[in-house]
């Protein structure tokens, strides 16, 4: 239904469209509550979209979004890094009030980002191994959309997923 409609990855109209269409992506995750969907398809359009993006053409994930950690998480990573978790933990993570544990950032952002790859890949946080959460992460597909309007601004996977899903939901757009 609506895979005819063009990938947008230019990161600038990413972040116009997605700012442009804020409200209207908020009104979806609404919509999605009050409707039924197949969460199968909308899962399998997902999919679809984050198989077309190339991520390492793009990280701007990495450079906007915080890294959030899990307990399990520290020893991988701190294991990726080939640091002691002590060390790890001090010079690579702060507590951020609003989600605990996160990696730290620098002006680039994620410490671990060099260029657009990630330094500790193999090893990289479940947040960051599930992102953009639109097909696997923890919680329900309706609790994962309320994060989603904003990472339309930034990241191509979600903007690009939300416009497919409007289609396959015949969801009426007001921009």
């Amino acid at each position: 239904m609506g895979s005819e409609r063009p990938l947008v990855t230019d990161l600038v109209q990413i972040k116009r469209l997605g700012e442009q269409k804020l409200e209207e992506n908020k009104k979806l995750r609404q919509h999605m509550k009050r409707h039924n969907f197949v969460e199968r398809r909308l899962k399998a359009i997902a999919d679809d979209v984050e198989q077309s993006i190339d991520c390492l053409q793009c990280a701007n994930c990495c450079r906007v979004a915080t890294a959030k950690l899990i307990d399990r998480d520290i020893e991988r990573v701190a294991k990726a890094a080939g640091m002691k978790v002590a060390q790890f933990l001090r010079d690579c993570t702060e507590e951020s009030e609003e989600e605990g544990r996160i990696l730290k950032r620098t002006a680039a952002g994620c410490v671990f980002l060099h260029g657009n790859e990630c330094l500790v890949y193999e090893g990289r946080p479940a947040s960051c191994q599930d992102f953009p959460h639109l097909v696997k992460g923890p919680g329900s597909m309706l609790f994962r959309m309320w994060v989603m309007p904003e990472r339309a601004t930034y990241c191509p996977i979600t903007y690009n997923t939300l416009e497919k899903w409007k289609d396959e939901l015949e969801f009426q757009r007001t921009v």
